[in-house]
C-alpha cells in the first residue's frame, strides 16, 4: 500500500466510533465500541478518556495486550492494529488530554471524578481494502 500510514490515519480520522479489545480473567477477548481517539500520534500511538471503574481498566492492568479497529462502513474498508493498552494516570497528560466539555461524563471533572487516560501503543496491523488484506509493522 502506498503512503499506509496517510491512507490508515485518513481512514481513522473520518470514524466517529472505534472499537478496543481487551483480554478477560479467562483468557477470552473483550470488544467495546467508544468514541473516537481523542488524540493519536501517528498510526502508533492513541489516547481515549474513560471512567476508571470500568471493567477495560482492571483488565489493561492485568494484561496490556490488545487491539484496537476502526472501520469504513461506507467504502468497505477498515484496519486493525494490535499492540499494549496502558492505563494512564499521570495530571500532566490528563490536563493535555481534558477538555471542558468531559464533564458531561465526568461530574467531579478532571480531579475529582474518575477520569482516567488509556494510551495503546500499536506493535503491527492489518489494513483491510478492496477485498483484500494486508498486514504492515508499525515503524517508529
Amino acid at each position: 500500500m502506498k503512503k499506509s500510514t496517510e491512507t490508515i490515519g485518513n481512514l481513522i480520522d473520518n470514524q466517529s466510533v472505534s472499537f478496543i479489545s481487551s483480554i478477560d480473567e479467562a483468557g477470552y477477548p473483550n470488544t467495546k465500541a467508544m468514541l473516537a481517539p481523542v488524540k493519536r500520534e501517528g498510526i502508533k500511538t492513541f489516547y481515549w478518556h474513560t471512567n476508571s471503574p470500568s471493567r477495560r481498566i482492571a483488565q489493561y492492568r492485568k494484561n496490556p495486550k490488545a487491539c484496537i479497529y476502526f472501520c469504513d462502513n461506507r467504502f468497505f474498508r477498515g484496519v486493525m492494529l494490535k499492540g499494549t493498552m496502558e492505563v494512564i494516570e499521570d495530571i500532566n497528560i490528563k490536563k493535555e488530554i481534558w477538555k471542558d466539555e468531559f464533564l458531561m461524563y465526568y461530574q467531579g471533572g478532571m480531579d475529582g471524578g474518575d477520569f482516567i487516560i488509556l494510551k495503546f501503543t500499536a506493535e503491527n496491523g492489518r489494513y483491510y481494502s478492496n477485498f483484500r488484506s494486508e498486514d504492515f509493522e508499525i515503524i517508529s
